[in-house]
């Protein structure tokens, strides 16, 4: 074991390939299994088996995936990406699954919260581990990161733990809500009562968000660059630019508002959607470029790096917390997620399917959704009409709380962490 590690140390190629390898087989499991098995949950074990046995605690870094680039690089580059996804059009057709989304958010933190008031888990616990469970990679990036600085490894190791295993909650309660929904409509369809109205817009399959099929060309305050000349290397100057705005706009708040500026992560978002709608910014920049599959190998596999302190009586520690604010916390948000739905008169069953869309994000909300269609339908009609009626809500739920809304709360989150 030890020759194997002097040999990686010696290789840092090597010690590349190891990673890829790990990241490949959960993404065959993944896909093989149409994400029942989540594929990070594949890669988490695999590294955690890798750390007790021949894996040295510093492949990651050996492998030139590190901080800074698998830290604030990668990590700012992504959520300014983030920002050129979103289409605030469709975004606003569904204004009412946006409320029930945020809904079932405030229940699940109102909830969960209440547990640290009364003591019953560590209160650290709760605060990072709320923001991966509402949401996704990026939550439990800042998290992770934020609960290192303090010195606090357990509370870093929860937030991983959390955003690798929360889809095991999500995935039965959203196929129970999505069945029921899809029995619902598929006996108002057959009786008559309502026809197929079609979808509003088509998925972003790199993304997970609804766009628009044509959207008319506006005037654009900085001119477009022609694709000749958008080669990939201006396309990542351009966001690395917008990043480093951020982060220097992120630092000058801090003089005024101390633990409480303006995250770096929250401004990503906000700023990537101003310029991308002045036209610095093209839609889907990374995607475009084909540099997204790339920044997000080098995010996930720096997540993954901070399990190396993880021993298994860690782990046999956090357990507990860790799966009673996963119950807690969907408890909440399936509460107010059905009030909200009730108030907004939207079917409950899609209102809980979709805000549960947070603990998993894309593409199982589109996977599960398919599933649940070709069980019900017993024609290709009717599997057309369940997938139009149902998706748009599934698509829109996981972008708003997976992409937007986790950010902002890790960013609010952050500063009560308790060294």
């Amino acid at each position: 074991m030890e020759g194997f590690q002097a040999f990686l140390t010696a290789t840092p190629v090597f010690a590349l390939f190891i990673l890829c390898v790990l990241y490949a087989i959960g993404e065959f499991v993944g896909t093989y299994t149409k994400a029942w098995i989540p594929s990070v949950f594949v890669i988490a074990v695999l590294f955690l088996v890798g750390y007790w046995t021949v894996l040295p605690k510093d492949i990651v870094k050996i492998g030139g995936l590190g901080a800074p680039l698998g830290g604030i690089v990668a990590i700012m580059v992504i959520i300014v990406h983030m920002g050129t996804a979103i289409s605030l059009k469709e975004l606003g057709k569904q204004w009412r699954i946006i409320l029930i989304c945020l809904a079932g958010l405030a229940g699940m933190i109102a909830l969960c919260l209440a547990l640290g008031f009364v003591n019953v888990i560590d209160f650290n616990y709760i605060i990072a581990g709320l923001p991966p469970l509402t949401g996704g990679i990026v939550a439990a990036t800042m998290m992770q990161a934020a609960a290192q600085a303090a010195g606090l490894e357990k509370v870093a190791v929860l937030a991983i733990c959390m955003y690798v295993c929360q889809g095991f909650a999500g995935y039965p309660l959203t196929a129970i809500m999505l069945k029921k929904e899809g029995n619902r409509l598929l006996g108002a369809y057959r009786s008559g009562a309502v026809t197929d109205p079609g979808t509003e817009g088509k998925i972003d399959e790199e993304n997970g968000n609804l766009v628009a099929e044509e959207e008319t060309p506006k005037k654009k305050f900085f001119p477009s660059v022609p694709d000749k000349y958008y080669s990939v290397t201006y396309s990542l100057a351009t966001i690395c630019l917008i990043a480093t705005l951020c982060i220097v706009v992120s630092n000058w708040t801090k003089t005024f508002l101390g633990p409480y500026a303006i995250n770096a992560a929250v401004l990503g978002l906000i700023f990537g959607i101003i310029a991308t709608e002045l036209g610095f910014l093209r839609k889907n920049i990374l995607v475009q470029n084909g540099c997204f599959n790339f920044i997000m190998f080098v995010v996930m596999i720096f997540i993954f790096n901070g399990l190396s302190g993880a021993t298994p009586a860690l782990l046999a520690e956090i357990l507990g917390p860790m799966v009673l604010i996963i119950v807690v916390g969907v408890a909440g948000m399936i509460i107010l997620s059905y009030l909200a739905s009730k108030v907004l008169k939207i079917s409950p069953y899609i209102g809980i399917a979709a805000s549960l869309t947070a603990l998993y994000g894309f593409p199982p909300n589109y996977v599960l959704t398919d599933e649940c269609a070709s069980a019900l339908a017993k024609t290709r009609e009717e599997k057309q009409f369940l997938m139009d009626e149902m998706l748009p809500q599934m698509i829109i739920g996981g972008f708003v709380t997976v992409t937007i809304t986790s950010v902002i709360i890790a960013s609010l989150f952050i500063p009560l962490l308790v060294p």
